[in-house]
């Protein structure tokens, strides 16, 4: 069977190296023209032996997931639709910024969690995205934007990275991929590799505790969680896997994990549902949740979507539930909404999914409409 090394972090490429016969630096040679030149070609390779690379040809390749589609925003945001196999696709996307080159990674075919405001949960789920899925994103991601950056003479050396942040927030729960995404996070953070600091790199979580102890443990990035909601009683509804582990249970696990870095914090993201979480109430509830926390707090419009019983809350209302919790004294921001206009935008993602769920069918079915929302959006 063919090895891809895209799935191959560095200890694990190391110990291939081994197995090989090969002296352990060639796990370093090699995680640089892989990842930091974007080379998929082993005869391209001009500083490993021939001999070895003769060798790789024949047992082993460099297979990132190959392009569907691709669509352009008109504020510069990309989304490309990516092919796993098997029907199935996922989707990366890209966030040009003055300062920086975001892109959002998936981490799973769909997602298993069904959270009620989320187009991917809606669309089911078929299987967790391997090593190589994961951080063949990135990889193709940079060699995507070098290409057209050498297009239009926008090139100064060989090596081809642009994307210089990565959040763990596109399809799929990342903790419940947990080995893959870790491996997939440690070659982000690796010097040979891509070469990104942990606050470079952002996993987003809807609280899945005893993985989020682990990763304190393992690859202590920065954190992002999906609270959503100001209580247990509509996080219940909304993000049903706090039915598992309620927000008392969260927020210790989130307090545990900053002390390993106590000047960090963790950014708690909160998407905005007209007459669901966005009343003042719910803003007090929020700050006086988050009191023992070191939090920032980031609020997300809620991105419309086919046939979902919600609708964004106001622009007033917004405006309101940022004010309480400023004058509570935490660090606030108010997400832009970036490529929303091609469904790229938080909470849109959906891909392609052949669901092992039948959630759709099932939904149709038997889910009752626990909220119903009104006023403008």
């Amino acid at each position: 069977m063919t090895m891809n090394l895209l799935d191959y972090d560095a200890e694990r490429l190391g110990q291939l190296m081994v197995q090989l016969g090969e002296k352990p630096f060639r796990a370093k040679q090699l995680m640089k023209w892989i990842h930091q030149r974007g080379v998929a070609d082993f005869d391209a390779m001009s500083d490993i032996a021939k001999s070895f690379r003769q060798k790789l040809a024949a047992d082993a390749n460099i297979a990132p997931p190959e392009m569907m589609a691709e669509q352009v925003a008109k504020d510069g945001t990309r989304k490309w639709l990516l092919d796993v196999g098997t029907g199935n696709g996922v989707e990366a996307v890209f966030i040009p910024e003055d300062d920086r080159g975001t892109l959002c990674v998936s981490s799973q075919v769909g997602c298993a969690l069904d959270c009620s405001f989320c187009s991917t949960g809606r669309q089911g789920f078929n299987r967790n995205l391997s090593t190589a899925e994961i951080i063949g994103q990135l990889w193709w991601a940079n060699k995507r934007l070098s290409f057209d950056a050498a297009r239009i003479g926008d090139t100064k050396n060989e090596d081809t990275r642009i994307v210089s942040n990565v959040v763990m927030m596109g399809m799929g729960e990342p903790l419940a991929n947990y080995d893959n995404v870790v491996a997939a996070m440690r070659l982000m953070l690796d010097d040979n590799a891509y070469g990104l600091s942990r606050r470079r790199v952002t996993l987003s979580t809807s609280g899945l505790v005893p993985q989020l102890d682990r990763l304190r443990e393992d690859c202590p990035v920065a954190l992002a969680v999906s609270l959503h909601a100001p209580n247990d009683a509509i996080r219940d509804d909304i993000v049903p896997i706090n039915q598992k582990y309620p927000l008392r249970e969260l927020l210790d696990a989130c307090n545990r994990y900053l002390e390993k870095a106590p000047r960090d914090f963790i950014t708690f993201e909160y998407v905005m549902l007209d007459g669901v979480n966005d009343l003042p109430e719910h803003a007090r509830q929020v700050a006086a949740m988050l009191r023992s926390t070191s939090a920032k707090i980031n609020l997300i419009p809620f991105n419309p979507f086919p046939n979902s019983s919600f609708k964004r809350s106001s622009r007033d209302a917004i405006v309101r539930f940022r004010d309480i919790l400023l004058q509570a004294g935490y660090i606030v921001t108010v997400r832009k909404t970036r490529g929303d206009d091609i469904d790229a935008a938080c909470g849109q993602l959906a891909g392609q999914v052949q669901d092992k769920t039948r959630r759709l069918e099932r939904m149709a079915e038997t889910r009752p409409i626990l909220f119903k929302t009104g006023g403008s959006a």
